[in-house]
């Protein structure tokens, strides 16, 4: 990615993923990027969606174990992707249908990773504290997806 407005996380990303194809590879480090960068989380990762279910599957991540399915529209994740929408939800606890896959977390952001109109599922971020992601974590996390997009076929 040629723009030089790309924070120093989403530098790290281009040039870490360059010339990597691998989807579970450039996953893997693209949450453990996240991970190392971000402090105050307990859980960084990737839900994939299966089409012949029509929910997410656990894909790569950093932290506790992790609920494995999530159906499309169900808590913050499975909203956030049939939304096609960012979610930064600053207590998890009041979003209604949150599903409590890690009783630690309290904030959560989530964000769809779309490529040329196909889904393909979403970049999910927890906190243990409370209204942990702000507008400027947001922004850079949805620049961190398009950076993340450019590198997958």
């Amino acid at each position: 990615m040629a723009d030089t407005k790309l924070s120093l996380i989403n530098k790290q990303l281009d040039a870490l993923l360059f010339n990597e194809t691998n989807l579970v590879a450039n996953l893997a480090n693209a949450s453990a990027l996240i991970n190392d960068t971000y402090s105050d989380l307990n859980w960084s990762g990737f839900y994939l969606y299966n089409n012949e279910t029509d929910e997410l599957d656990l894909g790569p991540f950093q932290g506790k174990v992790a609920c494995m399915h999530i159906k499309n529209g169900s808590g913050v994740v499975g909203t956030a992707f049939k939304d096609q929408k960012i979610h930064r939800v600053a207590n998890v606890h009041d979003f209604p249908g949150h599903i409590a896959c890690d009783s630690a977390s309290n904030s959560e952001i989530v964000v769809p990773i779309t490529k040329d109109g196909k889904k393909i599922g979403v970049l999910d971020i927890d906190s243990p504290s409370l209204n942990r992601f702000t507008e400027e974590n947001e922004q850079e996390l949805k620049q961190f997806v398009e950076v993340l997009i450019e590198h997958l076929n």
